[in-house]
This record gives structure tokens, C-alpha cells and sequence, in this order.
């Protein structure tokens, strides 16, 4: 069969909102076809399909609510993560 997915990551050194990058990618049969990162600001196509679908989705709504997902998602439980580490090192 075959297998579509998406997967939302946080990258960071620190639980500082500028040293966080957000990643939100699709993939299909374990190949990454589209991303958006925080620091490209932007969906990235990586296939002739992610290509098509950066140039729409970065051109309408979906580009705007994924860049506010850095601070919603990734602050939110960087803070949370950072904060238990700490607490129990």
C-alpha cells in the first residue's frame, strides 16, 4: 500500500523563540515531497507534486497560518520539555 504522512518538528538549542525552527513536512512512501520551515519562512516543493503544491499553498492562506505555528507550537512545549529536563537533571 501506500503511505502518506505529515510530521511537525521543533529544532532547538535553547528555549529562546529565535533559536527555534519549526518544520512541518509531507511525505509519501517515506519520500519528503513538500516542507515549510520557520527559517525559510515558506513551503518548499522537493518533487514535481511538492512543487505544485508550495506554489499554491504559498500563495494562499495555509503559508500565513503555518508560520504562526513556531511560537504556538514549538514555544509552547520547548518551554514545557526545557523545564522538566531541567528539573530533573
Amino acid at each position: 500500500g501506500f503511505r502518506h504522512y505529515t510530521v511537525d518538528s521543533c529544532e532547538f538549542n535553547s528555549s529562546k523563540l529565535n533559536d527555534i525552527e519549526y518544520i512541518y513536512s509531507h511525505y509519501y512512501n517515506k519520500l519528503e515531497y513538500v516542507r515549510f520551515s520557520s527559517s525559510v519562512g515558506k513551503y518548499v516543493g522537493y518533487t514535481e507534486f511538492g512543487i505544485k503544491n508550495a506554489e499554491k499553498w504559498n500563495n494562499g492562506p495555509e503559508v500565513i497560518s503555518r508560520r504562526a505555528e513556531k511560537e504556538r507550537y514549538c514555544f509552547h512545549n520547548v518551554g514545557i520539555f526545557t523545564e522538566s529536563a531541567l528539573t530533573k537533571s
